[in-house]
């Protein structure tokens, strides 16, 4: 029997980096979150507009692969859907996280992965 997804259990981990995607999506997995993972912000929105429903948070780094950056995922993130958690990594304070959005999350890098599931859990319980 087909058991249906909760809602609100997918975590979406938008990285251009294979390791650190995969490093991510370990560490979210560990949170009880369905994760998909994507390298660009343009298969991240076609990925939140099929499973908004079940959209636990998403986490994407500044630098993506593709036009739109990961300032500008989460600006409109937070413009079409603002009761989805977005946390943002950066390495650089200076990667336009000043353009961010109020309520978004931001995770420097390098991070240890319990800053990853602190700042994870925050953004699920802010939601």
């Amino acid at each position: 029997m087909h058991q249906a997804l909760p809602v609100r259990s997918i975590a979406l981990v938008v990285e251009p980096d294979q390791e650190q995607r995969a490093l991510v999506a370990t560490l979210l997995e560990e949170s009880d979150l369905q994760v998909i993972e994507c390298d660009s912000a343009e298969a991240a929105l076609v990925v939140v507009d099929l499973k908004i429903a079940h959209m636990a948070m998403v986490v994407t780094d500044v630098a993506l692969a593709g036009r739109i950056d990961g300032v500008t995922l989460a600006q409109n993130l937070e413009a079409q859907h603002p009761e989805v958690p977005v946390i943002v990594m950066s390495a650089r304070p200076s990667e336009r996280v000043n353009e961010l959005p109020d309520n978004v999350h931001q995770l420097a890098c390098p991070w240890r992965p319990l800053d990853m599931l602190i700042v994870a859990e925050r953004a699920r319980r802010a939601a």
